[in-house]
């Protein structure tokens, strides 16, 4: 079945999310839509979905012009969705899940879940899952989550399947078998529109490519495309993706963290036994699937989280049970997950932001009162040294790109004395040509001598910037390993099998 969007527009507010998009999939394609996050792709595949409406353009099947209110319509036309953050209730089992809002009642209040459980059974026999379907969704791993998603696709006899950000929270093992999921279901002539920003699964899957910038489509292309053409299309010049690292040449130990342990507020372990360190010169980065007790342990250093119990030393200081600003203050640089909840505070000015960890003391403010004239050299000068592109430096966080916005969290934390970069998800939502920017600084904070833990789900990143990996699963450190280890083996690890030890 094929499906075409015409003219497709979406703003909120002044933000044109969507502007005047054309696509066209045809019957038993797979068809990626690549662009970085923020480009647009999420927001109109909701438009499809029914999630959203657009503000002008008009959606075909087969031809005909339908009428897509919510996500009921979009089934009723065969159009089926796996979203990035999964849409199942944990204590439900498969088949509850698959059935919701479709139940069939069986008596007084009764759930009649018999024929559910068969056409469950048969949908999964066919693509060669392994789904129990009374199992419940809390006791299965992320990846069979993701297929009792497209099963609940399948279930409702969806012919279109759009599968949006697909691969962002499994392992190495798990994508791979994904993009077999793909292949199988385009052979069984479904059409697949498949988002993501990983260039690597789009060549490896792809029939056609849809190069989506800043709401608009930029370009087309074949999976035979090389990543730096398609990456150039991404953001608009050359991109250099290869990473050039120096030597490894490590110094004394500057993070030492010994028997930590994060709990939660009711005593529940979240982080436990966490035992390593990093050295000046050196990239420590932390793999593993997103909610292993990574944003934890990241925040532990900073003593950002209550319950944390062990022992993490800084140059041979400890800092457990001290303020944040004690440990910023300890040579500790943070650049944090999320910089628009975390890294920034979007109303105030980019000046602003940037002295966001130093306005208490001098140059930049004398007996409590800001030097005006000085915050204002001082922007001037670290956005020009970290290539921030604005109009002004009284503009507010807000009004820059997400690029520029990490590009103010890096300037606020390397322009002091550090002795640990602490990076989580330093690239994330990042376009190509940012993601070299911040690989750079890394580097180079590596380079001039200081200690670099790095956390990132992205496993290319990780293997290209690390000097050891430290894989965590379910809060633990389950191994450390050089580089030179292989995808198939990282992805092991993450996935809770034990590897070999650097």
């Amino acid at each position: 079945m094929s499906v075409e969007l015409r003219g497709i527009t979406k703003s909120f507010g002044s933000l044109v999310a969507n502007d005047a998009i054309d696509l066209k999939v045809e019957a038993g394609q797979i068809h990626a839509i690549l662009g970085e996050n923020g480009a647009g792709k999420s927001t109109l595949m909701n438009i499809l979905f029914g999630l959203l409406q657009p503000d002008q353009g008009e959606i075909l099947i087969e031809g005909k012009a339908i009428q897509v209110n919510e996500p009921s319509d979009a089934l009723a036309a065969g159009i089926g969705m796996v979203h990035q953050h999964f849409m199942l209730i944990p204590v439900f089992t498969v088949a509850e899940n698959i059935v919701l809002g479709h139940e069939k009642i069986r008596g007084v209040g009764s759930l009649d879940l018999r024929e559910a459980r068969t056409q469950i059974m048969e949908i999964a026999k066919r693509f060669n899952f392994e789904i129990d379907p009374d199992a419940l969704i809390e006791d299965l791993p992320v990846g069979v989550q993701q297929r009792v998603e497209i099963i609940k696709a399948l279930f409702f006899n969806a012919k279109i399947i759009i599968l949006d950000e697909p691969s962002a929270v499994l392992t190495p093992q798990e994508t791979d078998e994904l993009l077999n999921v793909m292949r199988e279901l385009k052979k069984q002539g479904k059409s697949i529109i498949f988002i993501t920003h990983k260039l690597r699964e789009v060549q490896e899957v792809a029939d056609e490519i849809t190069i989506i910038r800043r709401g608009k489509v930029v370009g087309k292309a074949k999976p035979t495309a090389t990543q730096e053409e398609l990456a150039s299309m991404m953001v608009g010049r050359p991109v250099d993706l290869e990473v050039t690292k120096k030597p490894f040449t490590p110094g004394k130990v500057i993070l030492k963290i010994s028997d930590l342990k994060v709990t939660d507020n009711r005593g529940r372990a979240l982080v436990s036994e966490i035992n390593f360190d990093v050295h000046a010169g050196e990239i420590l980065a932390v793999a593993g699937v997103q909610g292993n007790g990574q944003t934890e342990l990241a925040r532990a250093i900073l003593n950002l989280e209550p319950h944390v119990y062990g022992s993490i030393t800084i140059d041979g200081s400890e800092i457990v049970g001290r303020t944040v600003n004690e440990s910023l203050e300890s040579g500790i640089a943070f650049v944090p997950e999320s910089r628009e909840l975390d890294g920034l505070i979007s109303s105030f000015s980019i000046a602003e932001n940037l002295i966001l960890d130093t306005f208490h003391s001098a140059p930049i403010s004398k007996s409590g009162i800001l030097d005006l004239e000085k915050i204002r050299s001082n922007a001037e000068e670290y956005t020009k040294q970290f290539d921030v592109r604005l109009q002004s430096i009284s503009d507010s966080a807000s009004s820059l790109s997400g690029g520029n916005k990490q590009k103010v969290v890096l300037a606020r934390e390397l322009t002091r004395p550090v002795k640990l970069l602490v990076a989580s998800q330093p690239t994330r939502g990042l376009d190509v040509g940012s993601i070299e920017f911040v690989h750079e600084r890394i580097l180079a904070e590596r380079d001039a001598g200081r200690a670099v833990l790095l956390f990132s789900n992205e496993l290319d990143e990780v293997m290209a910037l690390a000097d050891r990996i430290a894989v965590m699963y379910h809060g633990s450190i389950i191994d450390i390993v050089d580089p030179s280890v292989t995808r198939n083996e990282l992805g092991l690890l993450m996935a809770g099998v034990k590897g070999k030890t650097a």
